[in-house]
């Protein structure tokens, strides 16, 4: 899809009417994220497609990590991104499949595997740091004509950590709601 027709799309679901989680507000805040979020990764993916690198967005957060670390554990991976290791180990899959990462076992523990780069890994962070580069001072920008977004998002993780979903759903579906 060229960036004419998908601003189009875009700028069409600026009527609420037609766009449900935006018209919900704050009650569709997941929503919202998960769409961001598919958006970005999708939007990534078209500049890897373009570039002619085979590179998944969701694939860099344990990519880097690695780069950074390795050998590190997909458990250690997983606490450092505050993502579940269900998701660290399916990006490391993919990793896998794709020629970038391998595991090895841990020299110290038998039981623990590490992931560490290929040597295909390892030239293809060489060769993307001005692509990743170029991907942050955007990133930057975007958090800046959204006015900070990292802020409120910090907030929310705060709140979060403060009372869980499953806290303050408990604590509200408690509550007896008012009689008329």
């Amino acid at each position: 899809m060229d960036g004419s027709l998908r601003k189009r799309l875009h700028n069409s679901m600026d009527d609420l009417d037609s766009d449900y989680p935006r018209s919900r507000g704050a009650a569709a805040i997941g929503a919202r994220l998960r769409r961001l979020s598919e958006r970005i990764d999708q939007d990534v993916g078209l500049l890897y497609a373009a570039s002619g690198i085979r590179f998944q967005q969701r694939w860099y957060g344990p990519f880097n990590q690695i780069r950074l670390l390795g050998p590190i554990s997909g458990g250690e991976i997983a606490q450092r991104l505050r993502v579940t290791h269900v998701a660290v180990s399916q990006a490391c899959s993919g990793l896998i499949t794709a020629g970038l990462v391998e595991r090895a076992l841990d020299p110290t523990d038998s039981r623990r595997r590490l992931l560490t780069l290929t040597p295909a890994g390892r030239e293809l962070g060489e060769t993307m740091d001005h692509f990743w580069r170029a991907l942050e001072a955007l990133s930057e920008e975007l958090n800046r004509e959204a006015g900070d977004l990292h802020l409120p998002l910090d907030r929310l993780e705060a709140a979060l950590d403060r009372e869980s979903i499953e806290e303050r759903f408990r604590r509200l579906a408690a509550r007896k709601p008012a009689r008329p």
